[in-house]
């Protein structure tokens, strides 16, 4: 029968998405049964190896669900498995370079091991709300079919000492034992700068935590934390991470291939791309993915399938209009999203007070 180390390295290399490794341990794994005069067990390890080369006949949509938080975890974190890949994002190509280095790391771990080396596994994506941080966390779990757990940070912290850091540890345990991506979205709640002028002891017991826990190797996982305010991090987190990238709004290269890949299917030849991107200026993918689904939407209803420039700069308008409705709330201490997507990494402040977190 198979030994110990063959078992081993069969199952890595399939937990692990290398199907190359995996076909050549199985027809090894045959070969040897074979010498040993298992021919039917031989042939049935060569037959499914075979099989496991060829195209499906039918392409599963998601992976299966292996793992989920029970217990105490179920209340803080949450368990996807996303189909997002990394070309389904629309990044510039230093960020896309990254990122598939990234994955290149995390499928090659044995590699590196064998040199000292460690796979990066501590990312912090930094960048106004509506830029793709979010959707490249579930795109690193799409690309390495590992599940994605997010971090409820509405039930991780709670103003009973001490039980938000046992939460924490509890998390981090996860991470050691149960291999996914963990998102911490909107870190700065977690993880705003020591000393502000709000900061009680408790605050900092959580935070100390975080970086002791942030620490530690997190393999075979990967940490992904995001942030709309990188400035008010405090410095010790921001050292914590193996790399850090800065999301920015698109540009018009980049509104214009949002605005393709949504309208897909519609006939854009007759669109101005470059009213369009001047109409779009200062706001994030996501309004622009939004305005371009609301064009398509009146043009269906209409019975078109043309996409005029000037429905597309009216779906613009109205997108940027919705952040109006909250300039209100300026006079309450709270801005408003356009307003710190026009300030970009700029600290905002209202009367005076910092503003540590905003919608996403």
């Amino acid at each position: 029968m198979a030994s110990a180390q063959q078992l081993i390295g069969l199952v890595k290399s399939h937990a692990e998405g290398d199907e190359k490794r995996f076909f050549d341990l199985a027809m090894q794994l045959a070969a040897s049964e074979e010498q040993k005069g298992h021919s039917r067990l031989a042939e049935q390890l060569r037959q499914w190896a075979d099989a496991g080369q060829q195209p499906p006949k039918q392409v599963a949509t998601r992976p299966t669900p292996l793992a989920a938080p029970r217990g105490d975890l179920a209340g803080f974190l949450s368990a996807s498995y996303p189909t997002t890949r990394l070309n389904d994002l629309i990044l510039p190509a230093h960020l896309e370079d990254e990122l598939a280095h990234i994955v290149i790391e995390t499928r090659m771990t044995e590699r590196l091991e064998e040199k000292g080396l460690r796979p990066r596994r501590r990312l912090l994506l930094a960048g106004p709300p509506g830029t793709g941080k979010t959707l490249t966390a579930e795109a690193l779990a799409g690309e390495l079919k590992f599940p994605l757990f997010t971090v409820l940070l509405h039930g991780l912290i709670t103003k009973f000492m001490g039980e938000t850091a046992q939460k924490l540890r509890m998390i981090f345990d996860a991470v050691h034992t149960t291999r996914g991506i963990y998102l911490f979205d909107e870190i700065d709640a977690l993880a705003a700068a020591r000393g502000a002028e709000n900061d009680i002891g408790e605050a900092r017991r959580i935070l100390n935590s975080f970086l002791q826990f942030l620490d530690e190797n997190t393999g075979p996982s990967i940490v992904v934390a995001t942030t709309n305010l990188p400035e008010i991090l405090d410095r010790a987190v921001l050292r914590r991470f193996d790399l850090v990238l800065p999301y920015e709004l698109p540009d018009a290269g980049a509104i214009e291939k949002a605005m393709h890949r949504r309208l897909r299917g519609f006939q854009t030849a007759g669109v101005e791309w470059r009213d369009v991107a001047r109409h779009a200026e200062g706001l994030s993918t996501a309004d622009v993915v939004a305005a371009g689904e609301d064009a398509a939407r009146r043009a269906v209803l209409g019975n078109s399938e043309v996409i005029e420039t000037a429905a597309v700069i009216a779906s613009l308008a109205r997108r940027r209009s919705l952040h109006s409705i909250g300039a209100g709330a300026n006079a309450e201490g709270s801005p408003t999203l356009h307003s710190v997507q026009r300030r970009g990494s700029t600290r905002v402040q209202t009367k005076g007070r910092r503003v540590g977190k905003t919608s996403k």
